[in-house]
């Protein structure tokens, strides 16, 4: 075979192996339609729905798949119904469900069609939660019940042995002697000294008596001062053969201390048709042992779990009667039947009804001849009834309602449920309540009453004539009865107190409150606080609605004792009443500023009086040094106007969101980066002083005055000018007087491809800042100094000529033509 028709060959055999794999993959997919989505819980399609979404597959994909396996139109819908209200009770909670589509964060979906299968679902049926689960099945799957034997155990006295077993005899008293003996093909062992002795198919205590008597004869003193002990040593292996309706038939080879569950668990357990209550164990061609894994699930009885021996069968068929129990059941599942049972067993095996279960009466849907039929199973039948192959049991939840239950709501010490006794009333109910709490609305209360066509009523009553028992009203089933509060029919009160104190805000309304208690609750006067005209602003309700000028707000002025004690013309607020606290009029917070630099001594100052100007401060610092450069000198202070913001609330919580969005407003409209917009306002900083011209003449309109938080500055003399932008080399450059502005970005590299020429500018070292000028067609740069910085913008993006703006322009030249010549024409 050539290599052409061998790669021929290796393609068609490539495909033919698809092909079977496919239809084994298609054949081992079950039909889904015998789901009835009614008798599925919330948790096993919240489970189906999870499996899906971290396979990545979508709501659509799951669909599709399930119509083409046979589901219906009519159970498909009701699926869709049931996921969307697992959904709609999730929202607000943690669910791992997506509201909008199961595969929302995963970035795949599956293009499914229904005549192709995708490896997805061969791997893993989604599908199989949603199918009943048969009980007891997922016991020899589950990794962590391996039923291993033991070989770590004391040897039973019912072990029995066979041929490559090894026995420990061991002789001890008067007598020491230890042996490892081999039991033959024919199941003996030689003794030495004492000969060949048959231990096959006899047990481990069998074997020690029949040692004991051979040793005795050969005098050892058995019972006479010496014992004797044997065990097993090394354990033999056993084959096993494991046949019927079982996930993986066939011979096993096994520790010959393992039991019939351990052969099961090998096999991987019985199939969905296989029984788990009927299980034989046949030895020597007859039936030993039926085993019931029942037992063992509801009682944890092994009794029928026996040891293996070589050549053992253990056959499973297939169940005979199965029956569903479905709905308010603790395990709902599909329940084997043998036998002598009834439904009370099979209740038994499902661990009994919920909480909420209906237990009085169980439905039953029946097999008759070509079709079903519903049937009732009283309680008092449950012993007694057979169930039938195929029987469908349906536990139903009890009705969600009380046939004894009135409400009471709102202002009463103990609002809750109430059983509704016979010949209750109101006043009783109330009574039952612990009575009425002091700010209970007297005037009216509420009974909101259920009709017999369950539509509802208002009741309104006088709670005065309930208590003095002018009138009284008898209750029915599922009223509710709601009492308001005062409080909770007019808006909160309160009252408002800001300025000179030290916790400013709003403060419940009491009764009977004065500006001193107000002040009280404020924390008490603030530094500097005067207690002398103090403004009360009252609203008013009064008002002239005609008039322009008439008032909005009363407004008192209050002297109160500065140390709060009780007078006899205290002021008594109302609610909503604005308290405002003012400062002494001469009363001034210390205020400090900083000098840094060359000055004689830099530091911290503090302004002596309010008409403090610069030249002032640098006397105070001892003057300049002798390397200080004045021109160079700035001043900083907190420029709050660029930003638009209210100096004295600068560093609260609002400000600093404030800030940072003007501040990303401003990056925005510059077209450079963000370095260079943050350094742009953080120039803003500084005000452009001429420090030699102040100190030249002190007391100008150059010598400006101090303020809180200023910063003075004077650098040493200057000597380097830095380029930064769109050069192609940003650097500092030594400064020659003799240079000019594009002589310093020449040092620099030169201007880069997206340098704006007539957008650069100068940052001066006193905070100045110079911009180019244009002038026809040229570019009139400023002057540089020592310690100045050239900064190049970068140009704005173009949005290149589009359709629209060529047909625009177009169209306005085509009608400045048409005017121009329009003119001419009239001249002529």
């Amino acid at each position: 075979m050539n290599k052409i028709n061998f790669r021929i060959f290796l393609i068609l055999f490539i495909i033919c192996c698809g092909v079977i794999n496919h239809v084994s993959a298609q054949a081992n997919l079950q039909n889904l339609s015998s789901i009835n989505v009614d008798d599925l819980s919330d948790q096993q399609i919240t489970q189906f729905l999870e499996q899906a979404q971290n396979a990545g597959l979508s709501e659509a994909d799951l669909i599709r798949q399930a119509q083409s396996r046979g589901m219906s139109s009519a159970q498909i819908q009701k699926l869709q119904a049931r996921i969307q209200s697992i959904r709609n009770k999730a929202t607000g909670k943690n669910s791992t469900l997506e509201t909008d589509s199961l595969n929302k964060n995963t970035g795949r979906q599956l293009n499914y069609k229904p005549d192709s299968l995708d490896t997805t679902f061969i791997k893993k049926d989604f599908f199989e939660s949603l199918r009943p689960k048969i009980f007891g099945a997922d016991l020899f799957k589950n990794k962590n019940s391996s039923f291993e034997p033991n070989l770590k155990m004391a040897t039973p006295v019912n072990y029995i042995i066979g041929p490559d077993d090894q026995l420990n005899i061991n002789v001890y008293g008067n007598s020491s002697v230890n042996w490892k003996l081999d039991v033959s093909p024919e199941g003996n062992v030689n003794i030495p000294g004492i000969g060949i002795v048959n231990v096959g198919s006899k047990t481990i205590e069998q074997a020690t008596s029949l040692i004991k008597n051979r040793l005795a004869a050969n005098n050892y003193a058995i019972g006479h001062g010496t014992s004797v002990q044997v065990s097993l040593g090394n354990i033999r292996s056993i084959k096993v053969i494991i046949v019927g309706q079982v996930q993986k038939p066939g011979t096993y080879t096994l520790s010959s201390l393992s039991t019939v569950f351990n052969a099961l668990y090998a096999s991987g357990g019985p199939t969905d048709n296989g029984s788990l209550r009927q299980i034989e164990v046949i030895r020597n061609n007859r039936i030993i042992r039926h085993l019931d894994v029942y037992d063992f699930l509801v009682k944890g009885s092994q009794k029928d779990n026996i040891s293996l021996q070589d050549q053992d069968i253990i056959r499973v068929p297939t169940y005979r009667t199965r029956v569903q129990l479905v709905g308010q059941i603790k395990i709902p599942a599909l329940f084997e039947v043998i036998p002598g049972e009834s439904l009370d067993n099979i209740l038994n095996y499902a661990g009994g009804f919920t909480d909420s279960a209906y237990t009085a009466r169980i439905k039953v849907s029946q097999i008759s001849d070509q079709q079903r039929k519903i049937t009732d199973v009283v309680e008092a039948d449950y012993k007694n009834y057979i169930p039938l192959r195929g029987d469908k049991y349906t536990i139903e939840s009890i009705i969600d309602r009380f046939e004894n239950r009135v409400v009471i709501k709102g202002a009463v010490f103990k609002p809750g449920d109430y059983e509704l006794q016979n010949g209750l009333t109101l006043s009783q109910l109330i009574l039952n309540a612990a009575g009425l709490k002091e700010d209970a609305f007297m005037e009216r209360g509420t009974i909101t009453r259920l009709k017999n066509d369950n539509s509802t009523e208002v009741i309104g009553f006088s709670v005065k004539d309930i208590l003095n028992k002018v009138s009284d009203i008898p209750l029915k089933r599922e009223d509710i009865v709601n009492i308001s509060s005062i409080f909770d029919l007019r808006d909160k009160y309160i009252v408002t107190i800001n300025g000179s104190v030290r916790k400013p805000g709003k403060f419940a309304f009491s009764e009977n409150m004065k500006v001193e208690d107000l002040i009280l609750k404020a924390g008490g006067f603030a530094e500097g606080a005067s207690t002398k005209r103090i403004e009360v602003a009252r609203r008013v309700s009064d008002a002239d609605p005609t008039s322009q000028n008439s008032s909005v707000a009363q407004v008192f002025s209050v002297n109160i004792d500065g140390q709060l004690k009780p007078a006899e013309a205290n002021f008594v607020l109302n609610p909503f009443d604005i308290v405002s606290i003012y400062s002494l009029p001469g009363f001034e917070k210390q205020k400090t500023v900083r000098v840094e630099g060359e000055v004689m001594y830099p530091g911290s100052y503090t302004i002596k009086t309010k008409n403090e100007k610069i030249s002032d401060l640098i006397a105070r610092a001892g003057g300049l040094t002798a390397s200080a450069d004045a021109d160079g000198g700035s001043l900083k202070r907190e420029n709050i106007a660029i930003l638009g913001i209210d100096k004295r609330k600068a560093d609260t919580l609002e400000i600093a969101r404030e800030r940072m969005d003007r501040l990303s407003r401003l990056k925005r409209s510059y077209k450079d980066s963000t370095k260079t917009t943050e350094d742009t306002v953080m120039r803003n900083n500084f005000v452009g002083i001429d420090l030699p011209r102040i100190l030249k003449s002190p007391g100008s309109k150059n010598d400006l005055l101090l303020e809180d938080g200023d910063i003075l500055r004077v650098p040493k003399q200057q000597q380097i000018v830095r380029v930064n932008g769109q050069v192609l080399y940003p650097s500092a450059v030594v400064y020659e007087k003799s240079k000019s502005f594009n002589d310093f970005v020449s040092n620099a590299g030169g201007y880069g491809p997206d340098a704006l020429r007539r957008g650069a500018y100068v940052v001066y070292p006193n905070g100045t800042v110079k911009g180019t000028r244009k002038f026809l067609f040229f570019n009139n740069h400023p002057s540089v100094k020592a310690g100045s910085e050239i900064f190049v913008p970068k140009k704005s993006e173009s949005k290149g000529n589009t359709a629209q703006t060529i047909l625009g322009f177009t169209t306005g030249l085509a009608s400045l033509g048409a005017i121009i010549l329009g003119i001419l024409s009239l001249n002529k």
